[in-house]
């Protein structure tokens, strides 16, 4: 699974309106909805902000090894 396909799981399981997060996380409507959908590259930047908006760590959405 994709960090875009997570992060649009997280919103909707959790029932946030996409518009809001995008809001809060500064980035453009349109923007965030070409992430949530695949069309258009989640940097590190964006997710760094949508995770802000979010109140979560990033590690919620990838995997991070230890060891």
């Amino acid at each position: 699974m994709y960090v875009y396909e997570k992060v649009r799981e997280y919103i909707d399981k959790n029932g946030y309106k996409q518009k809001v997060i995008a809001e809060k996380a500064g980035i453009p409507n349109v923007t965030f909805n070409a992430m949530m959908n695949g069309k258009r590259t989640m940097y590190a930047e964006d997710l760094r902000a949508i995770c802000i908006a979010l109140k979560v760590s990033p590690e919620i959405f990838i995997n991070v090894k230890k060891g």
